[in-house]
Order: structure tokens, then sequence, then C-alpha cells
């Protein structure tokens, strides 16, 4: 109840609720835009697809950023990759994991689409490129079930993506606790709802926002007030 509203990738939320200690009153409001990720590599690299990792130096480990070493494990495993088929290189987070491939300690380093990392890579090494996701989704639920792919196209914010491809990716997600008011939490979504645009204006990863994709089918407790707005507005929860 210190804070009525904070927002996580969605492995950060089901990791807090799972193995963190004090979040048995956190409530879902729901997914409101998509995180996309993956793995660069310099362009003349010869690493194209995730298969081509393999034997290759990877960053590892996360200390201070655990969540992103399931995320790498459900990456390589859609090409049928474990760590055991790279060579892991530990790293506490993904800023240090993209400064050791500038220096040349990585082959690689994972980043979200249109990070500021991936455009400095990008201009210091002479140019980056993003490695193509494998095929095999059912493998890599196995270890995080709500990863899905997104399709990307080139767009400048999209350094590294030369040609329309399928992407790792997962909902961001607005929480809030037991305590919020219904009210209030029908407020913020319908508020939401109403003003896209001047959000996006702020924030452009919102504009993947939606009602339509914002109630999602999950273990993880909704807030009541979520529930009602979605069921007044016969929006049905849909899966990933």
């Amino acid at each position: 109840g210190e804070i009525d509203l904070g927002m996580a990738n969605m492995l950060e939320v089901v990791e807090g609720i799972e193995t963190g200690r004090l979040q048995n009153d956190l409530r879902v409001i729901g997914s409101i835009y998509v995180l996309r990720m993956g793995f660069f590599a310099r362009k003349d690299s010869g690493i194209v697809n995730m298969a081509d990792v393999k034997g290759k130096r990877v960053p590892a480990g996360y200390s201070a950023m655990r969540t992103l070493d399931k995320n790498t494990l459900a990456m390589l495993a859609t090409a049928n990759l474990t760590l055991a088929d790279v060579k892991p290189v530990m790293v506490p987070n993904v800023l240090p994991g993209g400064d050791d491939f500038i220096a040349g300690s990585n082959d690689m380093f994972m980043f979200s689409f249109g990070g500021p990392k991936v455009r400095e890579a990008d201009a210091t090494v002479g140019g980056v490129r993003a490695v193509k996701i494998g095929d095999n989704l059912e493998a890599s639920r196995k270890i995080f079930p709500y990863g899905y792919f997104s399709d990307v196209k080139p767009i400048p914010a999209y350094v590294g993506v030369a040609e329309p491809m399928k992407v790792y990716a997962m909902d961001y997600i607005l929480f809030t606790n037991a305590k919020m008011k219904n009210d209030v939490v029908e407020k913020i979504i319908d508020t939401m709802a109403k003003n896209k645009p001047d959000m996006v204006a702020v924030a452009p990863a919102l504009n993947d926002f939606s009602l339509d994709t914002m109630y999602r089918k999950h273990d993880m407790t909704y807030h009541p007030g979520a529930l009602k707005y979605f069921q007044d507005h016969k929006i049905q929860a849909k899966a990933y």
C-alpha cells in the first residue's frame, strides 16, 4: 500500500508474486504495452539466426536483473538451445552486457528494441543486426509461459532491423494494491482509453495500448475494479 500504481514487465510481476515477499496484496489492472527484446550482433559477424548463436559468447547471469536470465533461456529455447550450447559471459545487467559487446568481450548482447544502447552499439562497432528468433515457442514457454512472438518491421526507432521479422515479446503490466477502490481503478482504465494520443506523445511505447488486449488470461489476481470495467464493456480475456 505504499504506492497506488506501478508498472513492470510480465516476468517481473509473475516472479514478484511467486517468489517475492509481501506481494499478496498486489492486484493487476491490465496489460498496457508490449516489451520487445532480442539479441543484437555485429552486421559482419555471420550471426543471423538464433541457431547461429551456438558456440558464441552470450551474456548471462544478470545478478542485478535476475529476470533477464530467464529471458535469455527462453529466447535460446526458441532455437532449441540452452546455456550449455553457448559460452556464457556473466554480467550484472543489460548495460554492462552491451558495454562488453562494444568492447569485444561478447559476440552479442540483449536489449529491448528501440533501446538507446542498441543505437550506441550500432554507431560504435560499425553496425548491428537483430538476431532472428527461432520458431519453437512451445519450448520457450516451458521456461516462461507468457512470452510470445511479435512482428516488427524496419522503422528508424528499430536499429538493427533491416526486414520484417518476428521478435520475442511480453506484456508490460499496470498494477495496484488490494486497498485501491474499485471506482478509482475503473476511472484509471477509462481515462487511459480516452486519452491514448496524449499518452503516446509522452511515451511512444504506449502506442500498443488497447482495451482489446488489456485483459489477458493468466494466474495472477486482477483488481475487482478492473474486472468490473472489462465486464461492463464486454471485454473478454485473451490468451497469450
